[in-house]
């Protein structure tokens, strides 16, 4: 609690810094919308999932979302950054792929969905080519965290925004967490607030939209997290949680919150060891974990992480021989029975996509 009071208000302390960064995005921004900096736009539908804040609105399980509802109608492919990779430029996911190689995300999406093409390319103009030379039959590209890179215009773009920490109650970097102007929500099409309560009311999500105040063209639904049964890091069998369970959860994630209140509401004893969005673990790393691990006394114990952490976690595997390591995946669930009515949205846009002019 202390070290969380101390971090606000040392953020608290950087607010000129957020003026200084909020007068540099907005004119950043003016460039781009007087066309003095070009947004350019190719002849095949791009669709956008990005957000106004950093980390943790749940846009790689949108993404998995688009991919798992889509890839049977449409020929699909993913391009991401590929934040926090050691390597640079254009590449293709295959076989051999690794995290450190195209980034803990797209090596989800490659997993998850093999036969979905997965690129990054943190120059995204040069990369969309690349990808159509690589992959010319491919009829949708979904750009991964992609609302601030204006550089190319999307045709469909969705926004996320954490219940929360709306982004009309944020403030800009380094204070808050926003990284794009409030006034940047005008371009979504889609507005998805993520991470609702299971239990939203109509009254509570009329606030919210009486608060975001949507324009005509734009669509506003909420979404909840919902967890799936963990299954084994290598061997991939399932284990229910229950009460008898110790856990020691690793994660690197930005936000942790929501996978605390699961584990809280289901098990009665649990650890967890925190680090870093996107953090790349090392053999100190996971030393640290097993030494934690093997100081747990309950036999009923186990090792949990996220299906993100997962892809960084991999390169151990040899010495996870042996041991309950289990991964729990993470969706994104439409309340108000509204996923068939965005689905259909999103459907729409390509099916009546035409080339830009």
């Amino acid at each position: 609690m202390f070290s969380n009071w101390f971090l606000k208000s040392f953020r608290i302390l950087l607010l000129p810094f957020s003026f200084i960064y909020a007068i540099v995005i907005w004119i950043r921004n003016q460039l781009y919308d007087k066309g003095y900096f070009r947004s350019e736009s190719f002849n095949l539908p791009l669709i956008c999932v990005g957000n106004l804040a950093v980390g943790g609105t749940g846009k790689s399980p949108m993404v998995l979302f688009l991919v798992q509802h889509l890839k049977n109608h449409f020929r699909l492919a993913t391009l991401s950054r590929g934040y926090k990779r050691k390597t640079r430029g254009y590449a293709l996911a295959n076989e051999q792929s690794t995290a450190i190689d195209i980034g803990d995300e797209p090596l989800l999406f490659y997993r998850k969905f093999p036969g979905v093409p997965v690129a990054v390319g943190e120059q995204r103009l040069e990369a969309i080519p690349q990808l159509l030379h690589d992959k010319p039959d491919t009829e949708v590209v979904i750009l991964d965290d992609a609302f601030q890179h204006r550089a190319i215009k999307a045709g469909y773009n969705i926004v996320l925004t954490d219940y929360g920490n709306l982004f009309t109650r944020d403030f800009y970097l380094p204070t808050g967490d926003l990284r794009d102007l409030r006034s940047s929500i005008k371009r979504a099409d889609v507005i998805i607030v993520t991470k609702c309560p299971g239990e939203l009311s109509e009254n509570e999500r009329t606030e919210l939209v009486k608060e975001i105040a949507p324009l005509a063209h734009q669509q506003l639904y909420c979404s909840t997290i919902a967890y799936g049964i963990p299954y084994h890091i290598t061997l991939g069998n399932e284990k229910e949680l229950d009460e008898s369970t110790e856990v020691l959860l690793i994660t690197g994630i930005a936000n942790p919150r929501p996978l605390k209140m699961l584990l809280e509401n289901q098990i009665h004893t649990y650890y967890m060891m925190h680090y870093n969005d996107h953090h790349i673990f090392t053999i100190d790393d996971w030393n640290e974990i097993r030494k934690k691990f093997n100081s747990i006394e309950n036999r009923k114990k186990i090792l949990l992480t996220t299906e993100k952490d997962a892809m960084r976690l991999m390169k151990f595997g040899e010495q996870m021989n042996g041991m309950p390591f289990y991964v729990i995946p993470i969706e994104h669930r439409f309340l108000f029975e509204q996923a068939e009515e965005f689905l259909s949205s999103v459907g729409n846009f390509i099916k009546n996509f035409k080339q830009p002019s």
